[in-house]
């Protein structure tokens, strides 16, 4: 066959077989006319090279495989030299990840370090420039009860419909049982800024270790008569799915980024850097109506040990 129909079947370029060609993987014969004359078998061998370098092994790299084809094996990897081309391409690909593993290391201190700087705050000397979302200061202000809850005892869940991190859409009036719904004003993620003052805001900070709280007691909540757990914010699904994995949560995170819910129940919000967050309270759901109201929220990294001792005292409730 011709250089163009080979390159048809293997789904390369004929400059790609010329390449091949050139570097001895391929001896098509030649005819009289001074044509090249390919056969099934050179089919074979540039449907390997192909495969390989999709793996990422280079095209000089392939020879042990083409070998061990041109030696009756059914496979290029049959033979101990192409077992050894993987291993040669693993060490020089684990070396790269490495190197890549630095490299963002690097520019993810450099990020935070001038964060912090143009902040108008800079980590303690010795201190890792990174932020520890898990880790609360021990000078958080305090939340106040400003009254922004007190009608939510005996209200009933509205008729909404919320996107959860598995892609599953919630309706909010169809929690049977006892549903413990803490809302949260938003969760740090690593390489990504607070809004400037954070720390100083009542109430604002610790939505992570509260998370966590609520991720290390999920069993201990559910045996206390919790039906479920959901977390809910007004961040979106897929900046929630990225806390839920590197979390490892055992429940899933409602979205509501219109702050749907504030709306129909009255919820208490506050207004930061251009945000409109919510502000940091629980519910315990009981059949569609709201049995208890935890508000304000503090400190957020003991919370879910408060929510636990209220459903302890209160099973037959």
């Amino acid at each position: 066959m011709r250089i163009g129909e080979l390159a048809r079947r293997a789904g390369v370029t004929t400059k790609a077989v010329r390449y091949y060609e050139s570097l001895g993987l391929l001896a098509p014969v030649r005819l009289a006319n001074g044509y090249r004359d390919y056969d099934e078998h050179d089919v074979r061998l540039t449907q390997e090279i192909r495969a390989l370098c999709r793996l990422g092994i280079p095209v000089e790299a392939t020879r042990p495989f083409l070998e061990c084809l041109a030696l009756g094996h059914r496979h290029g990897d049959d033979c101990p030299a192409a077992l050894a081309g993987y291993r040669d391409a693993i060490d020089e690909l684990t070396q790269r990840i490495e190197g890549l593993t630095a490299r963002r290391a690097v520019l993810v201190a450099h990020l935070h370090e001038a964060a912090h700087r143009n902040g108008g705050f800079s980590p303690a000397e010795g201190e890792e420039p990174m932020t520890d979302y898990t880790s609360l200061p021990a000078d958080l202000p305090v939340p106040e009860d400003d009254g922004a809850a007190a009608h939510l005892r005996g209200a009933r869940m509205p008729q909404l419909e919320l996107l959860a991190t598995d892609n599953a859409t919630i309706s909010l009036e169809a929690l049977g049982g006892r549903t413990v719904l803490y809302i949260y004003p938003l969760t740090g993620r690593p390489g990504t800024d607070l809004p400037e003052g954070w720390d100083s805001i009542p109430g604002a900070r610790g939505c992570t270790a509260e998370t966590c709280g609520f991720r290390d007691h999920h069993q201990e909540l559910l045996a206390a008569g919790a039906t479920r757990v959901y977390g809910l914010s007004s961040q979106d699904s897929d900046y929630q799915r990225e806390v839920t994995e590197r979390l490892r949560l055992p429940f899933q995170v409602l979205s509501d980024p219109t702050r749907s819910l504030a709306q129909a129940l009255d919820l208490p919000t506050f207004t930061t850097d251009g945000l409109t967050l919510y502000k940091r309270l629980t519910l315990i759901i009981k059949n569609n109506v709201i049995e208890h109201v935890f508000y304000p929220v503090f400190p957020p990294d003991k919370h879910a040990d408060q929510v636990l001792a209220w459903l302890s005292d209160n099973a037959d409730g």
